[in-house]
């Protein structure tokens, strides 16, 4: 239990957090705040975090993968991506981690990954940041999937995706993002 007041000369302001479930991937918290002068219970729920890549073929398609999503029953098409290993790990090995295990494909090392952008994922209630690299200059390896993982590796071209996102067939918010910083449908 934290009893620290934060946010001190903020409209709001943290009273106490409580630890409600501590799951493998998350922690839910009940936040007691003080806001426009109303005490009120807020969830908040914290994540170590993740890293995601955008990987560029040869021919300047973008390796998507498909794999199920619990949270949604269903299948999504989304960039690799994954949560840290451990909270101190840097974003980058996370990222050059997740492109050979979730597409087949690596490049030689971390340093080869270009940074592109920070994203939040769900501001109203969760800290979740992922950072997101560009790969380039792919080598085939293979797949090296969680024993509970199913994902199809699926090329697409920028006006693909943005037609796939304008017809609903993606809503991951990480695709989403990447096309509106590529005006002209040019990869980065």
């Amino acid at each position: 239990m934290e009893s620290k007041v934060e946010n001190e000369g903020m409209p709001v302001v943290r009273l106490d957090r409580q630890l409600k479930y501590q799951g493998n991937i998350l922690k839910v918290y009940e936040d007691t705040v003080l806001a426009n002068g109303h005490e009120a219970k807020w969830d908040f729920i914290h994540h170590d975090g993740a890293a995601a890549v955008l990987p560029v073929a040869k021919d300047g398609r973008i390796l998507m993968v498909r794999q199920y999503r619990n949270a949604l029953n269903r299948f999504t098409l989304e960039i690799p991506a994954g949560k840290l290993d451990a909270p101190g790990e840097p974003k980058v090995e996370c990222a050059f981690r997740e492109l050979e295990e979730e597409t087949g494909y690596r490049v030689e090392s971390p340093e080869q990954l270009e940074y592109l952008m920070s994203l939040t994922t769900t501001v109203a209630f969760c800290d979740e940041a992922i950072d997101i690299f560009v790969a380039h200059n792919l080598k085939p390896s293979r797949q090296r999937l969680d024993e509970d993982e199913v994902i199809d590796v699926e090329p697409c071209t920028l006006e693909e995706l943005e037609d796939m996102i304008y017809t609903g067939k993606i809503t991951d918010g990480k695709p989403l993002r990447l096309l509106w910083l590529t005006p002209g449908n040019t990869v980065p």
